[in-house]
This record gives C-alpha cells, structure tokens and sequence, in this order.
C-alpha cells in the first residue's frame, strides 16, 4: 500500500491553531507523507468526500463559537439535508485548542467530533482536548494525541513503517525563497484601491481611518493607563451596531525593528519579492515589492512568545554545540517544563530569544523567516461608540497592557502600546481597521429592558448599547459598572450621571478600593435582587456581561442564580435551569476575555 496523503484542516482565530496546524505537516512531511494544510475557509467543503486522512484543528471562540476562519465550514457541514453515511470514506480526527477558564471549553471540537460521525466518517482517535490553563500548555495533550494519531495511521498504512523519517535536526524547505531587487520601490498596497472601490472593508481590505483622538481617561495617578481613541471613519463604508468589534493589525515597535535586523545582518531597506516553493498562497497583505523594514514592522511577530514549533525550526540551524543541545530539549516533549520556565513564564519574547542565541540567530538564512516567526494576528476591541450618537465615527476604550516578569525590561501590549503611541495632534495618523458582528445581541423590542454588568474596559460595549438605546428611545437600561476608585477609573461617569438625572438610566456603581472591605459588581447585583427579579420574571429583560474572564462572570452568574432563589423562591437546580435557558434565547449573553 501507498504512503497516504493526510490534509490538516484549521479553524484559527489568533494563530494557535493555525500553528499547530502545520507543525502536524511539519510532521507529515518528515514521514515523507504528502500534505497540505490550509484554513477551513480555504478549502472546498464538497471535497471532503473525497478526501482519505483528514485532521481538523480548532479552537473556540467568544460563548462556544467557531472561529472566522470555518464559518462557512460549519454552516455547510451542519446543513440538515447531508446524508448521514456521506463521510463513510473518510478516515480522520479532531484536536481541539481551548481554554478551561472559559465555560464553553472545546466546544467547537466536541461538536464537530460529533458531526463528523454523525456523517459516517472513522475516527481514528477520540477527540482532543488541548488545555491552555495546563501547567505544561496545550501540548501536555497535543503531544500524546499526536503520537497516538500517527500509531493508528502507520497502521492503517504499514507502508510508513519501511520509510526512515528525515532527522528532526534536518531543516525542511522553506515554505518561500526571498528574491532580492536592486533599485526597485515598493508598491502601494490594497489601502488606496480600496477606499475607491467603495467595498466593504475586511481583513484583507482594511480601511485606513483617521485617527482624531487618543486621550487618557484613568487619572494620570492610576496604575492603570486607559485611553479613549477616536478614528474618523466617514465615506469607509463600515456600519455597525451596539456590540460589535472593530479589528486592527497593529506594527512593531521601531526599536526592535531595528534590533532584529541587526541580530539577523539585514538591510531593512533592501527589497524583495516572494516566490512560494509549493502550493502555499503569498501572505496577504504585503505588497510587491516589499522591504524588509515592512515585513518586520508590519507582518512578523517578532515580539510575540514563541511557541514550540519556534524552537523546533531554530535548532535545525545551530552549529553551536551548547546553544543546540538547549534548543533540542525546548523542542523536545521532556523539555516542556524547561521552555515554561524560560518563555512563557517570563513571557520572552522571540526577539530575545535570538539575542540569547547569538551564534544560532548568525546561521539564519533570511528564507525562513516566515517558517520561523508567524504573522501579527489581528487584535479586537469591543467599540464604544454608537453611530446614532457620534456619526461617522467610532470610538474604542483601550486598557495599555504593561507588567513585570523576571525579566528587567517590562512586558508591553503590542497592540495597546502602538495605538498609545500614535499622537494625532503631531500629525495625520492613519490605522488600518475593519468591523465584524460581535457575539452581544440587544433587543430590538422598544419596552424590554438590558441589565449591563461592566466592570473596567468591559463597560465599553454596553456604553455603545446605551447610546443607540437612548437614540432609539428606549429608557429600561440598568447598569453594573464596577472599578478600583470613583476618583481615578470610573470611565464615562458624566456621561452617566446625565443618563440618570434624564431618566434613562438606572446606574449601580461599585468602587472596590475606596472603602476597606472591597466591594464588586457581583456584591451590587445581590444587593439589587428585588428590581433584578422583577425585571427579569415580570418584564422579559435581557442580561448581559462584560469583561475579564477571571472571576467576576462566575461570580455575577451566582448573585443572579441567587436572585432567582431569593425572589422566585427556586431552587439551586431551578435556578441553572433558567439561567441556562435565559442564554438559550439570547436572553443571557456574555463576552469575556482573558
């Protein structure tokens, strides 16, 4: 029998499962298997019946959601009319990459394991279940299922056995080859195109919109910086509504753009145009010619962690007998809990790893920079804004993301410290945005009431909803808002006290740092159990949370489950049961983030 041919499908929302994705061609390749691995989007769902070894790859988005980029997959694959024994051909497995701190853990892989047999295909191991809360990370289970996967494969086609796979230290092809030009400027890209076609903007046709202002709104005292950002978004063709999300690939900083070319000896001016080696599409969004300083600043994750496959690829370059025998044991399975404690306990950047690996780094061949550092992923923030209220224009409430680890230099948000950065008052300052459905619905009915529960930068959709409900007419609004200190980070509080003293807004406030016992949202909530009740059993409100993924959801969910008790006299098991039917029809919706 023959080597098979495997496909790895993925459904990636910021790059891991994608990653993953072909570090398990990466795989097949050196068991000289023939592969291909591309987003579920990417690929022509009707030939799935034809196909013979399948892996499908997928995390989880938002409340048990599939990400973008298999949208239209699942559509197709949970159509009613598709015979049941249509996939009987097909052998295949699911892994899927989630996060048990979210309710919805591996949602969509559970349920796509489940069609998938539904259909009639064979599934060659049960589905997997990657845990980013695991102290190893996802591959505490990626690896064994791995293992077990190929097992099952090599026998199925004894043919494996007789090949001898290519050395792990054997570097692979690059995916693309550089080919370097003398004296050749660098195209505009799709930006200018596209603000003249009138299409709408997306991903891969963002809309370069004026940024018109970019203040703080915590107390210059707060440890805390969160600014309220402005972008003029007229003639852009975008439309959106109270609990959608505005996306946005953000640019490296000049500083270690510089230092990366440097470590690497590269000419940041040098041109250059991509030429793939197989069937690998071009990387959208770099134009043609490209320059180095482009690539680097705008496309590779230079400061992102690096991830496993990182060292994998990084160790097949070194020659250095030390620097190797460190890079192998990052790369191997025993040596997870060293490359935890030196990457992503840390949170080291893949920068600062090439700095720790000098004579590595020197061997780099610039082919493979694109095998070596994964693309910026997009970043999504709630929009705060309503269009009823601020025509035009479209405002977002960014925390910046600064700490400290063991390492000296303090750990910065990528996205947060580049929009913190960008100062329209010195001068134009253009960002390259596109808006998406987020998954918070509001009721379209003008008589029923929104209960909000915003604690932080989690108020800022619900300030969007507030705005568009008061244009709307609709005054049943009931606000949770929660922070450390009424003086230093209670945002938009003007703005709700005009909404109260107006009659539209009922606004319940904990301030958790300004008196000694710590008081939050979930505490207020309790407290308001008979106006909750009465809302919710008598006037068919919705309720809706915002914010950190930590704590506060659980917590807000139990003070309502309490309500329920209190107030409508249920029971422990009632009151899930109307909880979870409360999020059935929409009536319960949460969007949390970690």
């Amino acid at each position: 029998m023959a080597l098979p041919s495997l496909l790895v499908l993925y459904g990636s929302q910021t790059g891991t499962a994608q990653d993953t994705a072909q570090r398990i061609g990466r795989q097949a390749q050196r068991k000289h298997i023939q592969n291909r691995v591309a987003p579920l989007d990417g690929y022509n769902v009707a030939h799935l019946i034809s196909e013979s070894l399948v892996i499908f790859v997928c995390s989880t988005t938002g409340q048990g959601d599939p990400p973008d980029n298999m949208m239209n997959f699942w559509r197709f694959l949970f159509r009613k009319s598709l015979p049941a024994g249509s996939l009987c051909q097909l052998d295949c497995a699911v892994l899927g990459l989630g996060d048990s701190s979210y309710p919805k853990f591996n949602f969509v892989a559970k349920k796509l394991h489940k069609r998938l047999q539904q259909l009639g295909a064979s599934l060659l191991s049960s589905v997997g279940l990657a845990d980013d809360q695991h102290d190893l990370g996802a591959d505490a289970v990626i690896d064994p299922w791995l293992a077990s996967f190929w097992d099952r494969v090599s026998a199925l086609y004894p043919s494996m056995n007789t090949v001898t796979p290519l050395p792990e230290d054997q570097p692979l092809p690059p995916r693309y080859t550089f080919h370097f030009l003398e004296g050749v400027g660098e195209k505009s890209g799709d930006t200018e195109r596209n603000s003249k076609e009138q299409r709408v903007p997306s991903e891969s046709h963002p809309f370069p919109a004026r940024m018109t202002s970019n203040q703080r709104v915590s107390h210059p005292s707060h440890f805390q910086e969160v600014r309220l950002i402005e972008f003029d978004i007229s003639d852009s063709n975008i439309e959106f509504t109270a609990g959608d999300v505005v996306s946005m690939r953000p640019c490296n900083n000049p500083e270690d753009v510089e230092q990366f070319c440097q470590q690497l000896r590269l000419d940041p001016d040098s041109r250059f145009i991509l030429k793939a080696n197989d069937s690998t599409a071009a990387p959208a969004g770099l134009p043609e010619p490209c320059s180095l300083r482009h690539l680097v600043e705008g496309y590779l994750d230079v400061a992102a962690v690096p991830r496993r496959s990182f060292f994998e690829t990084l160790q097949c370059f070194s020659t250095n007998e030390l620097e190797k025998e460190k890079l192998e044991e990052f790369s191997s399975a025993a040596g997870q809990d060293e490359l935890h404690a030196y990457c992503s306990r840390p949170r080291r950047t893949a920068l600062e790893v090439l700095c720790d690996f000098p004579h590595t780094t020197a061997e780099l061949k610039v082919d493979y920079l694109l095998d070596l550092f994964p693309p910026i992923q997009p970043r999504s923030f709630s929009i705060a804004s309503s269009p009823l209220a601020h025509p035009g224009k479209l405002q977002i409430l960014v925390a910046v993301v600064g700490y400290r680890t063991q390492i000296q230099k303090p750990r910065r948000g990528l996205c947060s410290t580049w929009l913190s950065s960008l100062d329209p008052s010195q001068g134009e300052v253009r960002v390259p945005l596109w808006v998406k459905k987020g998954t918070l619905r509001f009721p379209a009915d003008q008589d029923t009431p929104v209960i909000m529960v915003g604690p932080g930068t989690g108020v800022a959709p619900f300030r969007s909803a507030l705005q568009e409900r008061v244009a709307q007419g609709k005054a049943a609004n009931v606000l949770f808002f929660g922070c450390r200190s009424q003086f230093k980070d209670f945002y938009f509080s003007a703005e709700w006290r005009d909404r109260v003293e107006e009659g539209q807004l009922k606004l319940f406030t904990a301030f958790s740092r300004d008196q000694e016992d710590k008081i939050y949202v979930q505490h207020r909530v309790q407290e308001q159990s008979k106006l909750l009740w009465d809302l919710i059993a008598n006037r068919n409100a919705c309720f809706y949370i915002a914010g950190a993924a930590k704590d506060m959801p659980a917590s807000v969910c139990d003070a309502l489950k309490a309500t329920f008790q209190l107030e409508g006299g249920l029971s422990l098991e009632e009151s899930d049961q109307m909880l979870v039917a409360m999020e059935k029809t929409g009536r319960f919706q949460s969007e949390t983030w970690s």
